[in-house]
């Protein structure tokens, strides 16, 4: 099958929107929008993201000790841009905080989730990460969606309640 089509088909299927952060060897933050995150396990509580291993970051995020998945609320839709732009300080503008792992938390999303890399996987272009969660939290929003290459939201989304 051709790249093309294995993507069409691919995007037929809805995903949420997450950026995927940790910190460089110097301390600095760094993130990406990935919306290839899935949860693996609940006991233990598993989840896995996938990075490209063209994506500049590659090096930072395969060699971290740990990461963290932010799951985007349909406000944060300039968020998922900033993040998956070249060339610019992907964190200007975008508030965040550091998570009890010493990881960038950003503030506003619908939920998170703190992880320590417990395993790396070969997956063709990709390189499949799975952490192990040490933390996280969620509030009530509207999720961000990714539908057929374009940013959607749900019709009629109920915020869930804690």
């Amino acid at each position: 099958m051709d790249s093309r089509t294995f993507r069409n088909i691919a995007g037929t299927f809805a995903t949420g929107v997450t950026v995927v952060t940790t910190r460089r060897a110097d301390g600095r933050p760094v993130g990406m929008t990935v919306n290839s995150f899935t949860s693996l396990s609940l006991n233990p509580p598993l989840v896995l993201v996938t990075i490209a291993k063209n994506a500049s970051l590659f090096d930072d995020f395969v060699g971290a000790e740990g990461f963290v998945v932010n799951i985007l609320s349909a406000a944060q839709e300039w968020v998922s841009r900033q993040f998956a732009a070249k060339g610019v300080d992907r964190f200007a503008g975008v508030d965040f905080s550091k998570g009890i792992t010493g990881l960038p938390v950003l503030a506003e999303v619908l939920g998170y989730f703190e992880c320590e890399t417990v395993q790396r996987y070969e997956g063709g272009d990709h390189v499949i990460l799975v952490g192990e969660v040490q933390h996280g939290d969620f509030t009530a929003g509207r999720p961000l969606l990714f539908f057929m290459g374009k940013y959607e939201q749900l019709a009629d989304a109920k915020s869930v309640s804690r």
